[in-house]
C-alpha cells in the first residue's frame, strides 16, 4: 500500500494526516482536495495490479509538477500492463506509445506525439494552445 501511495504521489499527504493510513475519508471525499482524491484513486488501482489500467481524466486536478512525477513513477509500476489514459492535457499523453485524437467524437488522428505534430492539424492546434515554445523544443 505504501508503494502504491508513493507511486501515486499520495504518500506525503497521507502521512501528513493525523491518522495517516488509518485516516477516514469522508463520503464523497469532502475532507481531501480534488487532486488528493485522484491520487488516492490511482493508488487503489495500483494496489490491485490489474493487467489493464484506464485513467479517465485522472490527472486533471493535479498541478503540472505532480502530474509529471506521477506519470514518471507510473511507468515503472505499470510496465507490464496496458495503460489507457483519457486526457485533455497534452503533457499527460505526449510520451504515450499511441495517441488517439478525437474531434467532436470523431477520430482526427492516431500516432505518437511526433507523428501527430507532423500529420494532424487538430493535435497540432491543441499542442500549440497548451505548450510554450520552450516546452515544444
Amino acid at each position: 500500500m505504501r508503494q502504491a501511495a508513493a507511486t501515486a504521489q499520495a504518500l506525503e499527504f497521507i502521512e501528513g494526516m493525523k491518522e495517516g493510513f488509518d485516516a477516514v475519508i469522508e463520503q464523497g471525499g469532502i475532507n481531501v482536495s480534488g487532486g488528493q482524491k485522484q491520487r488516492l484513486a490511482i493508488a487503489r488501482a495500483l494496489v490491485r495490479r490489474p493487467e489493464i489500467y484506464i485513467f479517465d481524466d485522472s490527472f486533471s486536478a493535479l498541478d503540472f509538477k505532480t502530474d509529471a512525477r506521477l506519470r514518471g513513477a507510473l511507468k515503472k509500476d505499470t510496465a507490464e500492463a496496458t495503460v489507457l489514459i483519457v486526457a485533455q492535457r497534452v503533457t499527460t499523453v505526449m510520451e504515450a506509445d499511441r495517441i488517439i485524437v478525437l474531434d467532436n467524437g470523431e477520430m482526427a488522428g492516431m500516432g505518437s506525439h511526433k507523428e501527430l505534430i507532423n500529420s494532424c492539424a487538430v493535435y497540432r492546434e491543441i499542442v500549440y494552445s497548451q505548450l510554450s515554445e520552450e516546452e515544444l523544443a
